[in-house]
């Protein structure tokens, strides 16, 4: 594996070999995320834990009240799926359904004590994968490439 300076002037080919290194890491870790489909009816513990983050994950990422179609739209599911999910979420004790404070007619999702300990240890999980990937960078490096892609999901996902 080449190692990259970044301080270099910029190479025209690197830049266009972003997006396909991009998917390649995308393809890498949703392998190990979890090889088994979300949308399955009778997920197994381990399939059942990463639904769950996934779930807690979309909830407190909505920018209004979260409900089964907020998680869908979040996860790019269809509605059942995403009910399945948040059923499972609520069951696992990560999520509260209750009333709407927007439209008494809607479930609004909201999550639990143990729903935000889910998402800050998922949170720390994710912050030591990045280090452990990033532990022989310099740390000019390290902050850079953070930077760069906090930028890239805040332009993608906003």
């Amino acid at each position: 594996m080449s190692r990259v300076n970044t301080s270099d002037v910029p190479n025209p080919r690197a830049a266009a070999n972003g997006g396909p290194a991009l998917f390649r890491l995308v393809r890498f870790w949703s392998r190990r995320w979890t090889n088994q489909p979300l949308t399955t009816s009778t997920p197994d513990g381990d399939t059942r834990r990463v639904q769950n983050i996934q779930v807690v994950e979309a909830v407190a990422a909505a920018r209004d009240e979260a409900t089964v179609t907020t998680v869908a739209e979040q996860l790019g599911l269809d509605h059942s799926g995403a009910s399945r999910m948040v059923r499972d979420a609520v069951a696992a004790g990560h999520l509260h359904r209750g009333e709407s404070n927007q439209d008494r007619r809607r479930v609004a999702l909201r999550l639990t004590d143990d729903g935000r300990q889910l998402l800050t240890a998922s949170h720390d999980w994710q912050r030591r994968c990045f280090d452990q990937l990033t532990a022989t960078w310099d740390d000019t490096d390290r902050r850079r490439f953070a930077a760069y892609l906090q930028r890239l999901a805040d332009e993608t996902l906003d």
